[in-house]
């Protein structure tokens, strides 16, 4: 097993910096990695059989991500270019290849369109990897290539649903308990328990989620968080195996439900480790896994096959591009990004010869047909880019598939500080990503209907998920100096874009603000003091108009002082000196405004 994972390991770190380096991506690069180490080049592993089946998680986890990203309110606003796009490339998909099967070979109707719903599906690993690689999945054909995806991901349990009615042959009981602890039940039955494990699912992450977090945060462990974060997928993937569902969409509904949860964005950024290496593996079983002896026995028939396949989805994938009226960079992009086969491809077949509809002969067919097409696919986006400048690329505005990340400021911290900043900001119609660390602010202020999500901003991942990248603006309201800098480290390290905005807790942290080169920090209790101190000036006698004067000419003087003295900080000796010379310019200032003011009065009268 150790042998194993040490050529996964190594085959990965050869093949994908060179695929990266030539501009392949990595994708390309793994599934290239794994036809060397497999048993028909080098010989380095056998049968991929048990390691797919665990790479798998790779594709579960994904999806579980992708719902995180997807509120159930964003979902329903994407609800046409879904339930449109997608499925008119699935239904127009599988009926070209059902009837071009049916005309051209002796396979029964039935089979024929197995093949067809089969064939229909992308690959949503391998598109969504190499246009966020490429920076292309916020563009308009990387949303509507989400849309298909995503409608074609909801697919996959009707499609599973409809491959015992297509049997042609009998199903043994061997056959029809494909790993579900209730094959054995009548249909109305099984139906029942799906539906109500679905359910289960929905209001176990509705209601019961979050405080089984809130608890687990509070512990400050962060290992343990990843590891309840884990065991949400593996155990979502554990039940929907056991009734007979797939996987991948109990792991997307979970997340869906799960995106209105404060701790979305620690959540995100737990599992993101995790899914790129079981990805990784993924696409290195896929490639090890491809049957060159089918492929040497039969290549121009298996050829023909991959060809005919990617040509019929360039053709309806051109069509659907025509209808929507994309440009024509973006749908060409639309059009080579989705035109290959898909991983649920090997999931539908294994079914289909589980439920007597294919035999093992043509699975094995199918798996290299889909294993070739997916090899090909990287190959035509490199053409893209290519052939076509990027400048001519639309992106679209607001519709990020990152969490609340549109006109995007970023507001970390969201105590009695931040909560002022945050209410100021909302009223003028910006949408914020709030984040605190402290559970139980975070549940306090979501009971208000409030959107904060629980994290330390400090962690370049964190703020990465919360779109760092896209951000225009961090605002750093959090209590704690030390936090605070550790927040703007983490900033100006990784994202030099940012403009930072900060709370100084005091005067001496206004220093080390001041120090940082940020945009702009107010202290916390200057502005109400001084506010406090212009009413006691006019209790005093002293008229509206002149107290407020005062109170600007002190908030200027201090501000120059503040930063001088910023300068000195750290010297004892010169600070001390810098704040003698700051109090008697002050008074000096104040007296001249003083007596201004008694010489314009004496004029007056």
């Amino acid at each position: 097993m150790l042998t194993n994972a040490l050529i996964y390991l190594f085959a990965a770190v050869i093949s994908v910096p060179i695929a990266k380096r030539l501009g392949l991506g990595s994708v390309l690069g793994y599934l290239i990695a794994g036809v060397l180490i497999g048993p028909f080049v080098f010989h380095l592993v056998g049968d991929q059989t048990d390691v797919m089946h665990f790479a798998e998680f790779g594709v579960v986890m994904m999806l579980f991500l992708v719902g995180l990203e997807l509120r159930p309110s964003r979902l329903w606003q994407m609800r046409r270019p879904i339930l449109g796009l997608g499925g008119l490339q699935v239904v127009i998909t599988a009926l070209v290849i059902w009837g071009l099967i049916a005309g051209f070979s002796d396979y029964p109707w039935q089979v024929s369109l197995a093949i067809g719903l089969t064939l229909a599906l992308s690959s949503t690993a391998i598109v969504l990897q190499s246009l966020t690689e490429r920076g292309l999945l916020k563009t308009q054909a990387g949303a509507n290539s989400f849309s298909v995806l995503l409608f074609q991901d909801i697919a996959v349990i009707p499609i599973l649903a409809l491959l015992p009615l297509l049997a042609i042959g009998e199903i043994t009981h061997a056959q029809n308990d494909h790993g579900s602890l209730i094959a054995h039940l009548p249909n109305w039955a099984q139906v029942m328990i799906s539906t109500a494990t679905i359910v289960a699912i929905v209001l176990g992450g509705k209601y019961l989620a979050a405080p089984f977090f809130r608890f687990i945060a509070e512990t400050r462990l962060r290992e343990i968080f990843t590891a309840f974060a884990l065991f949400i997928v593996v155990a979502i993937t554990v039940l929907m195996q056991a009734i007979g569902l797939s996987p991948a969409l109990g792991s997307f509904l979970a997340g869906v439900v799960l995106a209105d949860n404060e701790f979305r964005h620690e959540l995100e950024v737990d599992i993101e480790p995790f899914k790129g290496l079981l990805l990784g593996l993924f696409f290195i079983t896929v490639g090890a896994s491809i049957d060159f002896q089918l492929l040497f026995d039969q290549p121009m028939f298996i050829g023909l096959s991959v060809f005919a396949l990617i040509l019929v989805k360039l053709v309806v994938l051109a069509g659907i591009a025509r209808v929507s009226s994309m440009s024509k960079s973006q749908g060409i992009l639309f059009t080579l990004a989705l035109a290959q086969g898909g991983e649920f491809a090997f999931v539908l077949a294994s079914s289909a010869r589980q439920f007597a509809v294919f035999d093992d002969a043509l699975v094995n067919l199918l798996t290299v047909i889909v294993a070739l097409s997916m090899l090909v696919s990287p190959l035509l986006l490199v053409a893209y880019e290519v052939y076509f400048s990027r400048k001519d690329q639309q992106a679209l505005p607001e519709q990020d598939t990152d969490i609340e990340s549109t006109e995007h400021v970023i507001l970390a911290g969201y105590g009695r500080f931040g909560q002022i900043i945050g209410r100021l900001l909302i009223a003028q119609g910006f949408k914020l990503t709030i984040l605190d660390h402290s559970p139980g602010q975070v549940d306090l202020v979501r009971r208000f209907g409030n959107k904060v999500y629980y994290g330390d901003a400090a962690r370049r991942d964190l703020l990465e998920a919360a779109g760092a990248h896209d951000a225009k603006l961090l605002i750093i309201a959090v209590d704690e100096p030390e936090k605070t800098m550790e927040i703007i480290h983490t900033a100006q390290k990784h994202f030099p874009h940012l403009k930072l905005l900060a709370r100084a807790i005091d005067r001496r942290h206004a220093y080390e603000l001041i120090q940082a080169n940020i945009h702009g920090m107010r202290r916390e209790t200057f502005d109400s003091a001084l506010h406090l101190g212009v009413d006691a000036l006019q209790l005093l006698g002293i008229s509206e108009a002149e107290a407020k004067h005062a109170g600007s000419v002190f908030e200027e003087h201090d501000d120059e002082v503040l930063r001088k003295l910023a300068e000195v900080w750290g010297d004892d000796q010169r600070y001390g000196m810098a704040v003698q010379k700051g109090l008697q310019e002050l008074k000096q200032v104040l007296q001249d405004e003083a007596n201004e003011r008694q010489a314009q009065k004496n004029e007056n009268s």
